[in-house]
């Protein structure tokens, strides 16, 4: 999916990203310290050019452990250079006393008492670095970055989502319908969740959308835009923030927290401009707590199409605004490099924070 509204108007001539070790790093933030005794070996690592997979698979061969007893919190992206924790009993701990692999590196090893799971994290912190970049476009760099540490950005799914030719959420709803079947039971569910993000996405688009006319728009021109009452505009258009709440909207405590239905503008604005909650999005699916009001018609209408099939997905939440922490940025005007540093949330992704900074869709 290409999204036509991105937060800065303005793009940037030039600016060149590679997805490389020195050009990109992500550290994974653990979700809770580590004791230092228990049953688990804990192996603080480092890999450039491999997937979360591939290391595991090296480690499997090394120490004879099956693959599926090491634990980790999240999946890392092959291209770049990331660190992650890894967890084994302690049983195998003697195999990776002098282990050695010239894409692998283990940084520390402690112990812990229990296995890392699949969502153990706080989240990632991105390093990333742009080259030939021109001083007038180094400007425009920071005024976004500036912008996004200030007020936040739109959680999309990014396009590692959606596969090399963009069209796994069709496959997933030719699934949903019938008219493909996949044998493959993970790959199964990975192709309806990218037909589940893909939904998300173009409903996100159209709050972002929303927003943006608020931003630009006078009140009678919102009139004719949205064909909303006078009232409703009057009531939207005073919120402090850029993504504007709306009745009826599903808003979570941020970073954490339970789920609410946003029934006080005046209030919650305020609190979402604090950074204090944020607004989520639906992943379609039975189960899942639904907007209502205003925002309720404007989710049910661009998730019209997956009615039919949400008995057979598993639905949930998902923050729609997000927020950056201890973003940093610099130039070096001698080697033409812009450089940042930010952490996120887990399940956010940077490529898309860097999509909004660069003003373009990074799989063009």
């Amino acid at each position: 999916m290409n999204r036509l509204f991105f937060l800065n108007h303005t793009a940037v001539e030039q600016a060149h990203f590679s997805k490389n070790s020195s050009d990109f790093v992500v550290n994974e933030i653990p979700l809770y310290e580590f004791s230092g005794s228990g049953e688990h070996l804990i192996l603080h690592t480092r890999k450039k050019d491999l997937t979360t997979w591939q290391m595991l698979r090296v480690f499997s061969d090394t120490s004879g452990a099956k693959m599926r007893d090491f634990g980790y919190a999240g999946l890392k992206d092959k291209e770049g250079m990331t660190t992650q924790y890894v967890s084994i009993h302690k049983n195998y701990a003697k195999a990776f006393e002098n282990f050695s692999h010239p894409n692998i590196k283990i940084l520390n090893a402690l112990y812990h008492n229990n296995k890392i799971k699949i969502g153990h994290l706080k989240g990632n912190r991105f390093f990333i670095r742009l080259k030939k970049v021109l001083p007038s476009d180094a400007l425009k760099l920071s005024q976004v970055c500036l912008k996004i540490s200030k007020d936040g950005y739109p959680n999309y799914f990014g396009y590692q989502r959606f596969g090399k030719d963009g069209d796994n959420f069709e496959l997933g709803r030719a699934i949903l319908s019938g008219e493909k079947w996949e044998r493959n039971p993970k790959l199964r569910d990975f192709l309806i969740s990218a037909y589940q993000s893909e939904l998300f996405n173009r409903w996100l688009t159209k709050r972002v959308q929303i927003s943006k006319f608020f931003e630009a728009f006078n009140q009678s021109e919102l009139q004719s835009a949205l064909k909303w009452d006078k009232d409703v505009i009057k009531e939207v258009e005073k919120q402090p923030q850029f993504f504007k709440l709306l009745n009826g909207d599903v808003c979570c405590h941020y970073p954490h927290g339970k789920a609410f239905l946003c029934e006080d503008l005046d209030v919650e604005s305020t609190r979402m401009a604090d950074k204090n909650i944020t607004v989520t999005g639906f992943l379609a699916g039975a189960r899942a707590i639904r907007a209502q009001g205003l925002a309720g018609e404007i989710e049910s209408e661009v998730f019209a199409q997956a009615e039919s099939f949400l008995d057979k997905m598993n639905g949930s939440r998902r923050y729609a605004w997000n927020f950056t922490e201890d973003f940093e940025y610099k130039y070096k005007e001698e080697e033409a490099w812009f450089e940042m540093s930010f952490s996120l949330a887990k399940g956010s992704y940077a490529t898309v924070v860097l999509e909004e900074i660069l003003h373009r869709n990074l799989d063009e």
